[in-house]
């Protein structure tokens, strides 16, 4: 039988939309200077919404340190970078941001990467082909980019339950001391809004004989006293062997990186694909996370303010009575279960209330943990926060949905 191609396709988007997780992207607008607030373009015209979803944590996407960096950077040198860093795509805007991100997590060397995704996958798989035999231990709850690394390496892997030193340890006991392993984490896992135990797994690293590889991307910008993550908040980045992170979240722009020493980026840097036939980061982009990152070095006011507004909008959500998950980040995860009900959850407070939030479905949580992540920023006010509330009760009343006990 001759295969039809496309009635393929069609069928696989029926599938997503039968199980309730069909995505429809927003036609949003930011507006310089009023985040969160963005212009919401759909057929009925265009309006201005409050966002409560965006990973630029601290608006500074939009910061007066970052948006002139990047007009002066595309006076200076132009637009793009020219190709790859190896023909033509070095600037010295890279090498800057290179030594700043170092100097940040502590480390001798820092690379770059076009995004947060593409520095876990190409890192984490390459450096299962230089460490023959190498077993990678990876959380059960790590991000896609790590496992898809990981998979692309095809070395030996071992999955530990989440932030379980338990299970960890229980499976670096039955391999060899002398074995290359990696134990691979986050630090705050996005849709949970948990931590990881970082120094109690350094010291199972130590005494198994494994170097650690540590995702930070939710945690750069916003934790420690320059903003280098949660690492560096419990004072223990330097027990880490390769640090990752990114530039588009906290850091408001794009871009992904790991710091860690100087021998380790050097061979990520000679044969990780992924960095080596990729063409490298605008430098108008470098110039602006270059600008955010030595300006948030010294902003612990804005995480400070950062963190107050999230613990006050987990605490106002909680006295509503709504179903708010445990989370000790700044992640406010507030649960549904069910893939129809918070696609309606989201539609509802767009249409009717003019508040942008998109639902987590499978497979970015498990199945019958459907939520909504909202992401409260500095920039948020007490008016927008009860607007919020008042929102969530009325589609809360409308589809009737469970309220906490």
């Amino acid at each position: 039988m001759i295969v039809d191609y496309y009635s393929e396709f069609e069928g696989a988007v029926r599938r997503v939309k039968a199980e309730g997780r069909y995505r429809v992207f927003a036609d949003l607008e930011r507006k310089r200077g009023q985040f969160p607030i963005a212009r919401f373009h759909d057929e009925n015209g265009v309006r201005d919404v409050t966002v409560w979803c965006s990973n630029d944590y601290l608006g500074m996407g939009q910061n007066e340190h970052v948006l002139p960096a990047m007009h002066k950077a595309i006076e200076s040198v132009g637009a793009g970078a020219g190709g790859t860093r190896n023909i033509a795509g070095t600037t010295h805007y890279h090498v800057l941001l290179e030594r700043e991100l170092a100097t940040l997590h502590g480390k001798e060397a820092a690379l770059l990467f076009t995004s947060g995704y593409v520095g876990n996958e190409a890192t984490l798989s390459t450096l299962s082909s230089i460490l023959p035999g190498v077993v990678i231990l990876s959380d059960a709850y790590n991000h896609a980019s790590m496992i898809q690394g990981i998979r692309q390496g095809r070395c030996e892997k071992r999955i530990w339950k989440h932030n379980d030193l338990d299970d960890l340890e229980s499976q670096l006991k039955e391999l060899p001391l002398k074995q290359p392993k990696i134990i691979a984490f986050e630090s705050v896992y996005s849709m949970d809004g948990d931590i990881a135990p970082i120094s109690d797994i350094c010291d199972l690293a130590d005494k198994y004989n494994a170097m650690t590889y540590l995702d930070e991307v939710h945690a750069v910008g916003l934790y420690g006293e320059q903003g280098g993550g949660i690492a560096q908040r419990d004072g223990v980045q330097r027990r880490i062997d390769i640090i990752e992170g990114t530039l588009g979240k906290a850091f408001g722009v794009m871009g992904g990186y790991i710091a860690a020493r100087a021998s380790v980026i050097d061979a990520i840097r000679s044969y990780a694909s992924g960095f080596i036939f990729t063409t490298a980061l605008s430098p108008v982009l470098v110039a602006g996370a270059l600008a955010s990152v030595q300006y948030l070095k010294s902003a612990g006011h804005l995480r400070d303010k950062h963190q107050e507004r999230a613990a006050t909008l987990k605490h106002l959500l909680k006295e509503a009575g709504f179903p708010v998950m445990p989370s000790v980040s700044h992640i406010v995860p507030v649960l549904v279960g069910d893939p129809v009900a918070c696609k309606r959850v989201t539609d509802l407070l767009l249409s009717k209330h003019n508040i942008y939030v998109q639902p987590i479905n499978y497979p970015t949580v498990p199945r019958g943990t459907e939520r909504l992540r909202l992401t409260p920023s500095p920039l948020h006010t007490d008016d927008q926060f009860q607007a919020l509330l008042r929102g969530l009760d009325d589609v809360w009343s409308i589809l009737r949905l469970e309220r906490a006990a």
